[in-house]
Order: C-alpha cells, then sequence, then structure tokens
C-alpha cells in the first residue's frame, strides 16, 4: 500500500491529492462531514486544512485546536492511535470539554496521519447519530487505506521539499459531479408556503418563487449566496445555529424568525446526506416575554460556534485549581486556539504589577514588567484602574504612548483585557499577534467574556492556593522539623502532599531518640484527608512518642495506641508500623497495625549492599478498629550495612496496579541504587513514585530511610 500511486493527473498537487483523499473516503464510508488537520510542531497546534460537507465558515471555531487539548483529533496525534466514539455520550464521557464545545449528536473517527514514524496530522469523519455497532471490517480498511495514502502525500511533498502548509482557512472540498444531487421540486412551486435548498456549504442552490418572495429578495440574489450573507435579519448566532445542529445531527430542526417589516417566519430544516431542505411559511410572533433582536441589526457577521468556543475555553478554566495550573491551561491550550502569538497574565501585587505567566514574548519581556509599582506608567496598569478593555488593531499608538519599551515595536496588535470580579479588577490578560489585526465588535465581545471568565477562574484558584497554603502549614507543623542524631544510624525522610488536594493529609512518620545507642522509627497513615484526619495523628505521634520514652515494647505501643483511638471515639482508622531500633545488638523489633510491610537491604560480602527483602510481619489490625486487638513483635537482624525502609501507600499504591508488584518495585529499587547516598536515594525514590503516579494524585508520600552504618558515624 506505501508504494501505491494516488491515480491522479500528474500536474495535481499534493494538497489537491489530500483533498481527493478526504472526499473520497468520506463518501465510501458513509461519513458526512470529513476533516484533514496537519501538524503545525512548531506552534503545538492542529491546523485544519479541508473540509467536506460542511461550510468554511461554520468550521472556523475548530479550525485551530491545541495539539494539548483534551479532544479526539488531539489526542489521536498524542497517542498515534485512532479515537473512536460511537456518539454524543461517548465524546462527553471521554472528552467532557470537547463535548462543551460541539454539543452535536455525531459519531467521531479520529486517526493520525503516520509515515516513516512521524505524524502529519489526522483525519476526522463524522456520522449522524449514533453508530454502536461501530465501523465495519470493509470500512475500516477503506479508512486505513486512505489514511496511509494521505500521510504518504504528506511524506513524498515533504522529501520533495516542497511540504503542504495549512492556510489560514481551510478548502472547501466539493463533491464530484456526479455525486451531487439536482433538487427535483417542479411541483413545490404550486403551494404558498415557501421550497428552498441549501448544499452542505450553506448556499442556496434552490427557491420557489414563495420563498423568495417570503423572504423579500429576488431570487437572482439569492441563488448561490448564503442566506445569512444576504438577508441580514437572519444573521443571528440562535439561527445560524438550528442550521449547525440539522448540519452535524441530521436531525430535523426549526425555528421562527422576524423580517425587517416586522412579519415572522416559520424555518423548518430537514437535512439528509446533500443538504438541507427549507420549508418557509409565515408564522405567529412566539411568546418570549419581550423582543428578540432589535430593529438595527448587526453591521458585521456573527461568528459561528462564538458561544460554544466560550464553553470551550470556560470548562478548560474550570478544571483547574490553582493558579499555575490556570496559568498552564491558558498558556499551553487557550494561547494557540485563540491564534495568538503572545499571552500574558497579570495581577497586582502588594502596590506592584506582578507577571503570574507569559508565553510568546521577546526575551526580557516578562522581567520588564515584573515588578512595576501600580503608580507607574504601562498599558497594562492603566487598564487594571480604569477597568475598560483596550485594543490596538496595530502597534502604532502603543510605541508613541511607551517608545521605551520595546516589545511594541516587535509585535503588530494588542489587547488588553481587565480581569474583575465583583466590580474589582486586579488584574489583567494581555493578547499580542505578529502583524496588526482588526479586532471586529464580535471578537471584542468573545475577548471580554474570556476575561470574564478567567477572572472568575484565577479569583477561586487564589482563594485555593491561599487555603492550601494554610493546609499545607498545618501539616508541617505536625510532622518533625528535625530528625535527631543517633550514633551508628543515619536517616532520611521524605513527605509529598498529594497534588489534588488543599485538605490536610494524615501520613505521618517520627524517628526518636531513645539513649543508649537506641532508637525507634515510626511510620503511620490516618484515613483520610482532613482538620480531623491531622488532628488525630497529631495525637497518635504523641502517644507513640511518650509509651516509647518509657520503655514499652513494640507491641504494646501499638496497643495502648489502639486504646487511645477508641476512647476518642474517633470514626477514623489508622495504620501504623512500630521499629526499635538496638544499635549494638545489630537487630530492630518490628510490630505492624495493617501497615505496609517494611522493606530490609541487606549488607553484601565484603562491605558491598546486598538485595532487599521485604519483611513478612504479622498484619494486625488497624488502629481503633477493635478493643481486643493484638499485636506481634517481630526480631530481625540490622548488621551494619543494613538499611530499613518505611513508608506509606501513597509511595507504592496505584489504580489498577497490582500492590504486591509495586512494593516488589521498590525493594528491587533499593538494591539496585544501594550505591547512593542515603538522602539521594530517597529523592529517587519519591521522584519515581510521583512519575508513576496518576494525575492529580490524592494521595500524601511519606517514606522513612533507616540505615545501620559503621560505629561513630552520626546520622543526620
Amino acid at each position: 500500500m506505501g508504494g501505491k500511486e494516488d491515480g491522479a493527473a500528474a500536474g495535481e498537487t499534493a494538497a489537491a491529492r489530500l483533498d481527493a483523499l478526504l472526499e473520497g473516503v468520506t463518501h465510501d464510508v458513509g461519513a458526512h462531514i470529513g476533516l484533514t488537520y496537519l501538524l503545525v510542531p512548531e506552534q503545538q497546534v492542529l491546523q485544519m486544512t479541508a473540509v467536506v460537507g460542511a461550510p468554511r465558515r461554520l468550521a472556523l471555531p475548530w479550525v485551530r485546536l491545541a495539539l494539548a487539548a483534551p479532544s479526539p483529533v488531539p489526542e489521536a496525534v498524542r497517542s498515534r492511535r485512532p479515537v473512536w466514539l460511537a456518539d454524543q455520550q461517548a465524546l462527553a464521557r471521554r472528552f467532557p470539554r470537547a463535548a462543551l464545545a460541539f454539543p452535536y449528536s455525531v459519531a467521531h473517527y479520529a486517526a493520525p496521519l503516520m509515515a516513516d514514524g512521524l505524524c502529519w496530522g489526522a483525519v476526522n469523519l463524522l456520522w449522524p447519530g449514533a453508530r454502536p455497532e461501530g465501523l465495519s471490517a470493509a470500512e475500516q480498511a477503506r479508512v486505513d487505506e486512505a489514511v496511509d495514502r494521505m500521510a504518504e502525500v504528506l511524506r513524498n511533498a515533504a522529501a520533495r521539499g516542497r511540504p503542504v502548509r495549512p492556510r489560514d482557512e481551510p478548502r472547501v472540498v466539493e463533491a464530484p459531479p456526479a455525486r451531487r444531487a439536482a433538487p427535483v421540486a417542479a411541483l413545490l412551486g404550486r403551494f404558498t408556503e415557501g421550497f428552498a435548498a441549501l448544499d452542505p456549504h450553506g448556499r442556496m442552490t434552490f427557491l420557489t418563487a414563495a420563498a423568495a418572495r417570503l423572504l423579500g429578495r429576488d431570487r437572482a440574489e439569492l441563488l448561490g449566496a448564503e442566506p445569512w450573507d444576504v438577508l441580514p435579519w437572519l444573521n443571528d448566532p440562535a439561527y445560524e445555529n438550528a442550521f449547525v445542529a440539522a448540519l452535524f445531527s441530521r436531525r430535523p430542526t426549526g425555528f421562527a424568525a422576524r423580517r425587517p417589516d416586522g412579519a415572522w417566519l416559520s424555518f423548518q430544516l430537514y437535512p439528509d446526506a446533500t443538504g438541507i431542505s427549507v420549508r418557509v411559511g409565515p408564522a405567529d410572533a412566539p411568546d418570549r416575554g419581550g423582543e428578540p433582536a432589535a430593529d438595527t441589526l448587526p453591521a458585521v457577521p456573527a461568528r459561528a460556534g462564538t458561544l460554544f468556543h466560550l464553553l470551550h475555553l470556560a470548562s478548560a478554566l474550570t478544571e483547574a485549581a490553582g493558579v499555575s495550573e490556570i496559568t498552564e491551561s491558558l498558556m499551553g491550550q487557550v494561547r494557540p486556539v485563540l491564534d495568538a502569538e503572545g499571552m500574558a497574565l497579570m495581577v497586582a501585587d502588594e502596590g506592584r504589577l506582578r507577571v503570574v505567566g507569559a508565553r510568546g514574548f521577546p526575551p526580557g519581556t516578562q522581567q520588564h514588567f515584573d515588578g512595576l509599582p501600580l503608580s507607574g506608567h504601562a498599558e497594562g496598569i492603566h487598564i487594571m484602574a480604569t477597568g475598560v478593555p483596550a485594543f490596538h488593531p496595530t502597534n502604532a499608538a502603543l510605541v508613541r504612548a511607551f517608545p521605551e519599551q520595546p516589545v511594541y515595536r516587535q509585535m503588530g496588535a494588542f489587547a488588553y483585557l481587565p480581569l474583575t470580579v465583583s466590580g474589582a479588577t486586579f488584574g489583567c490578560l494581555v493578547l499580542a499577534y505578529g502583524s496588526p489585526r482588526d479586532f471586529s465588535p464580535d471578537e471584542r465581545a468573545e475577548l471580554t467574556s474570556l476575561a470574564g471568565m478567567i477572572a472568575q477562574a484565577l479569583e477561586r484558584a487564589r482563594l485555593y492556593d491561599a487555603n492550601a497554603l494554610v493546609a499545607r502549614g498545618l501539616q508541617e507543623g505536625l510532622l518533625p522539623r528535625h530528625l535527631p542524631r543517633v550514633p551508628g544510624l543515619q536517616v532520611a525522610a521524605r513527605y509529598l502532599p498529594a497534588t489534588h488536594t488543599q485538605e490536610v493529609g494524615g501520613d505521618f512518620y517520627d524517628f526518636i531518640d531513645l539513649g543508649a545507642h537506641a532508637a525507634a522509627a515510626v511510620i503511620g497513615d490516618v484515613q483520610g484527608h482532613s482538620v480531623q484526619a491531622a488532628a488525630l495523628m497529631g495525637q497518635i505521634r504523641t502517644a507513640v512518642h511518650s509509651h516509647a520514652r518509657a520503655g514499652a515494647p513494640p507491641e504494646e505501643i501499638l496497643a495502648r495506641t489502639n486504646q487511645l483511638l477508641l476512647e476518642q471515639n474517633s470514626p477514623l482508622f489508622c495504620s501504623c508500623v512500630y521499629a526499635h531500633i538496638d544499635v549494638p545488638g545489630h537487630r530492630v523489633l518490628l510490630a505492624s497495625a495493617g501497615h505496609p510491610p517494611p522493606i530490609l537491604r541487606r549488607p553484601g560480602p565484603l562491605g558491598r549492599p546486598g538485595g532487599s527483602d521485604v519483611l513478612d510481619l504479622p498484619p494486625g489490625l488497624l488502629l481503633g478498629v477493635a478493643e481486643e486487638a493484638r499485636f506481634q513483635t517481630v526480631e530481625v537482624p540490622l548488621p551494619p550495612g543494613a538499611l530499613l525502609a518505611l513508608y506509606t501507600d501513597g509511595l507504592v499504591e496505584r489504580p489498577g496496579s497490582d500492590l504486591g508488584r509495586s512494593i516488589g518495585l521498590l525493594a528491587d529499587q533499593l538494591a539496585d541504587e544501594a550505591d547512593q547516598p542515603l538522602e539521594t536515594l530517597a529523592d529517587a525514590i519519591v521522584t519515581r513514585a510521583r512519575e508513576s503516579a496518576v494525575p492529580q494524585s490524592s494521595d500524601d508520600i511519606a517514606l522513612l530511610l533507616v540505615e545501620h552504618v559503621n560505629a561513630g558515624t552520626v546520622g543526620s
């Protein structure tokens, strides 16, 4: 397949070959819309280059897709595997943000264009309604063939030094004349109602005299035109969206619209594979509690999909938690979709301008603005003071006003948008473009709405970060600030809070100097993330500390702590491991209360490290479960060179993974990296754990390493 020629004429361009392949596969598998996207690596976006079955203007909201966006086409490119979504519910489950931005009942198939191990872009095919049965074997083979041939075209064009490059707007690919259905409507002229036909690109291919009369225009003006272009009173996003819904979902729909003379018309839309049939007739004024539109009609066409575009961006912001996540979402996903070369987020902070995040600006720009006094002279400061957005289609005015700021000479257009919540402006969003830009009224409204959503999300994120800071401070206060030095032992501890919660966790560790060359190592995990869990953790740590210093053996320490929890009548449980280390005796006494097993790394011959063992301790009940709980102490040799590792389940537990295997992998890491200093080893362990953890983990990690070193060596 890889060596086949396309069969196109010798003079046909690579882009035309791609278009012909897209149109052919769209028709052959019964899809009603086909799209080609090319990857633009330097911008980290996918650019739509061709569309079959839809007009260009309705494809515009989805022309540029950020490669990082959670939607079918970027996912296919990132994973280099096809993405199949049988219906709208499947889209909503897997890509909820994309479902908000594209709320039509269709089935999706997105396939990457792969050749020579490189991904050149993707093809997106859409079918109306649902296809729970998926693609048939023949359809799958046809799609695979087309995808391979399109990737081959792209690879060969690049190899010849003439790569296919995306344009600013996608090409609209027409079906061959043999597949274009001619309207059959001779008898329709006898009806008093009007009838019209729109092709898949929204152009009127037929209309009766009655339809022309009802629409108030000559047939010659209407034929071949898009209704909203020649009939300004139909230029309303609500009306245009009815056409979009019919086109994508292939379901009949309708709406009522008012002519400039005040008369109302009803429009019934009936879609199929060749276009949309429209029935037009007089209608009564709908009961909407007020007039739907002013007599003065907008002077510019509304951008198709504007509301859904804003929903897409809004959902991206609602998924982010802290300020850093908001900033990353804006810079990585929102900026490419808006076609902005530069984006900066600035806030007021203690009388100065602070740049929270910036991307796409010339070097040194962020440093120039960061820290400016709010009494200073800068456009962003002025916008924050007035709360009024400013749009600069060219850089001329900014260059004149701020000649000392080189960024204005190096970029072509700017939008300064205030971040306002509850009437108070606390920041500014800056968008910069590489060339002059005519900010249409619709674009200005969209960007202003976007700034409002960003302001709300950022205010929520700032509150989240403030609460998280307080929570982390409380937790750090409950953990030991310093570990004591015990002759013959070296100690390293690590604690990493969960990444997806601002609540205080219940993981804890402790290392207690018991004198006479003895020490105790303790680690535990109180159930849940809450202030209650943290308070209980503090009580447990204090109790263990007191009983250990009183000389109680490990099993008795756990039993007394269990009794304390029962007396507290707390609904929370706690797992724990207590280790009494006898340095001169070269041994450790261990007892467990339902906690993950410790790991012991043995010393090898000639002082070299040996292997690691997962210690099989009697598990014991969790603390706080039963009054009659009994715990057992196990003695394990701890010769010089041995290392004892205690940890909480956040270090090893992963959804869908076997816990025993994960603990075994930790034991292997301890053995494999035995030549590392103890602090370096601790860092390596938690780093690997974080790298293998699921995103937005909700579990803390605690780790305590105790190594028996040569006599006279003091741990830290």
